[in-house]
């Protein structure tokens, strides 16, 4: 269970968060481990502890099992725990006198003494309370924990600037399975190879358990500093902070040698559940080596489609006529802002594109009526109701955390009290009682805003995000398979489309191309002006020219930086920093050129691997001429509206040697 308590930091009180506790722990502070004197056992709770978003371990001992004359002391001029002595009787004086003379890094009170590292006033307070805390460390000071069992299990913590280890906790009633699988989800423990009972511990997990608050949040890198001293810190934006802890990850400790690729698929599965990449092909692909794809086609761009040339695609009735030529014109140019409010709806599928006008009048009256009804679900819970539900509690917290930070430098959101932030806010709240299981996640409002932004009406603006969260779902959700399937899928194109440059990145622990998890998790929102998203989404959105076009758009970007990473000798740092700065420097029209003319390419290649046509939807564009070619006389096919762009939910058998993709 979950819950909030309030520690004492100074004057000021801030909530903390319960994420572990587990009562009838001990200390044997009289004794070593091979003979236990009862009289002298310490029994407490253990805790797992959020405070401030830092991870703390906590060990309480209740109020009348403490003895006062065994107590550990670690000298004033620590700045850690370095050396631990008993302390005899005749010393608990001095020992809570020094603990007066100075600021405690740890809250220790009565038994143990901490000597705080210099700080401001701001940073640090003397416990003036005299809370019992036996023990308070930060996960990111732990080095290691030893698992020992004596008819009992016990564990030993060392700490990173400790010489000597930290007192037994001895779990006689059980718990300690549980308590390690609590510390999982903020750690790496790896088995050490010299001790099979000594744990490394790892602190990635801390960024990845909030991966999307900490990919999206540019303006918070102090944990990254702490966790990764780096030269390029400074510089990394939040998609790379994620980046950086899975890397962590595999390359382990200084001293250890490069991981090999089993441990590194094993490791990824624990840093991101279900971002576990075999170390193998996936199924059904087959092992891709060089292919002459031949010369890739020149495109040219056209101008965007215009109110006049929306309205001629219009009959009597307002049913939209020759919607393939349609979709193509937008995809050549996209759109004029006048036309986008009402083509976007057409586009997303809120609109049926053979609907008359009529019929959507009483759709809108329809979808009106049901938005208000899920609107009311939030709006009429009291607060005494919401203090009984965490979940609606945590999606309003992260929601109001994030309408507040979202293109505020825009005009339609910018500014104290705006209208549009009120609009952010209760669409997002009404999507949570819309789709429950998933709720809101970080991310979930940058996707929101550009529609919005457009449609500039609730009700429309909800039902066409419900429409974009059907294509995006799975990049939210919390096992994160859309991830999975598209850094797969990405990896898969760029060794089609440039071996050597793949293998470049392979060398330099980039194949998995987690510096694209941004590009891939908010479509391209934080790497483009405001504008050239909306460009680029409606592009997207006209399922042209080929399935998963973004995965196109990623690979036109690294082809035009594929020659500066390499001939500059770019390692897994200066990959990450190039990457990410590129943000706001991108040419959308160029890159919409470039992805079109490699999908030209790709299509006109004879001899194209299935997992390729798979990815791309071109097996059933091949059925279909194949189909065409043998009937008389022959019918054009149009791509079903399912296969859009980033969803392909087919089903294939086993025999057939393909696989279905969900991105």
């Amino acid at each position: 269970m979950i819950h909030t308590l309030l520690t004492h930091h100074g004057s000021h009180h801030l909530p903390a968060e319960v994420i572990f506790e587990h009562e009838g722990v001990f200390i044997h502070p009289g004794s070593d481990e091979d003979g236990i004197e009862q009289d002298l056992i310490i029994s407490g709770s253990l805790r797992i502890v959020d405070k401030d978003a830092e991870i703390h371990v906590e060990y309480r001992p209740l109020e009348d099992t403490v003895d006062p004359t065994n107590m550990l002391y670690a000298g004033k001029d620590s700045s850690s725990v370095m050396e631990w002595d008993q302390v005899s009787g005749e010393r608990n004086q001095q020992v809570l006198e020094t603990q007066q003379s100075y600021e405690t890094e740890w809250d220790m009170v009565n038994t143990v003494s901490f000597k705080k590292r210099p700080c401001s006033n701001t940073e640090c307070c003397v416990n003036h309370n005299h809370e019992r805390n036996l023990l308070n460390f930060n996960i990111t000071e732990l080095k290691s924990v030893t698992v020992k069992k004596e008819g009992w299990t016990f564990l030993i913590f060392r700490l990173k600037d400790s010489a000597a280890a930290l007192p037994a906790l001895h779990f006689h009633q059980g718990g300690s399975s549980e308590f390690l699988d609590s510390l999982k989800r903020f750690t790496l423990l790896m088995e050490a190879p010299e001790d099979e009972t000594c744990l490394l511990v790892s602190t990635p997990n801390r960024a990845l358990s909030q991966s999307f608050e900490n990919l999206i949040d540019e303006n918070n890198l102090g944990l990254m500093t702490k966790l990764k001293k780096d030269p390029y810190v400074t510089t990394l934006g939040g998609f790379s902070k994620v980046t950086n802890y899975i890397f962590d990850a595999f390359r382990g400790s200084e001293e250890q040698h490069q991981r090999p690729p089993e441990e590194v698929a094993d490791l990824l599965g624990e840093v991101i559940p279900g971002l576990e990449i075999n170390q193998l092909e996936e199924p059904g692909f087959e092992v891709i080596t060089r292919i002459d794809l031949g010369e890739r086609p020149q495109v040219l761009r056209k101008p965007p489609v215009s109110v006049e040339d929306w309205s001629r695609h219009q009959d009597s009735e307002g049913r939209m006529r020759d919607v393939p030529h349609l979709k193509q014109a937008v995809f050549k140019g996209g759109l004029c802002h006048a036309v986008r409010k009402e083509a976007w709806k057409f586009l997303l599928g809120y609109f049926s594109w053979d609907s008359t006008l009529e019929e959507r009048k009483v759709l809108q009256r329809t979808k009106t009526d049901e938005y208000f009804r899920m609107k009311l679900q939030w709006k009429s819970v009291s607060e005494e109701q919401e203090r009984r539900n965490s979940r609606l509690r945590d999606y309003r917290s992260l929601i109001e955390k994030d309408v507040n930070r979202t293109d505020r430098t825009n005009r339609f959101y910018e500014g104290i009290d705006n209208p549009g932030l009120v609009l952010l806010h209760d669409i997002l709240m009404t999507y949570c009682m819309y789709d429950f299981d998933l709720g809101y996640v970080q991310g979930m409002s940058d996707l929101l805003s550009p529609i919005l932004y457009v449609m500039e009406h609730e009700v429309d603006a909800f039902w066409c995000f419900v429409s974009f969260m059907d294509q995006m779902h799975q990049n939210f959700e919390e096992q994160m398979q859309g991830m999975k399937t598209q850094l797969i899928q990405l990896s898969t194109l760029l060794r089609l489309l440039d071996l050597a440059f793949w293998n470049y990145l392979e060398s330099q622990d980039s194949g998995y191309l987690y510096f694209c998890f941004r590009w891939l998790l908010i479509r391209f929102k934080r790497e483009l002006s405001f504008q050239d998203v909306l460009r680029l989404w409606e592009v997207m959105w006209t399922g042209l020219p080929c399935q998963n076009f973004h995965l196109l758009v990623c690979c036109a970007i690294l082809d035009s930086e594929k020659q500066k990473i390499m001939e500059e000798n770019f390692g897994f740092n200066e990959i990450l920093k190039h990457i990410n700065e590129l943000s706001m420097k991108l040419d959308i029209e160029g890159i919409l050129q470039k992805a079109e003319g490699i999908c030209f390419q790709i299509q006109n290649c004879k001899e194209l691997p299935r997992s390729i046509r798979t990815i791309l939807g071109l097996e059933s564009d091949q059925r279909s001429s194949e189909r065409a070619e043998r009937s008389a006389p022959p019918t054009a096919t149009e791509r079903p509206e399912g296969c859009s762009n980033g969803h392909l939910r087919e089903s294939c058998s086993p025999g057939s040697g393909s696989v279905a993709f969900i991105s």
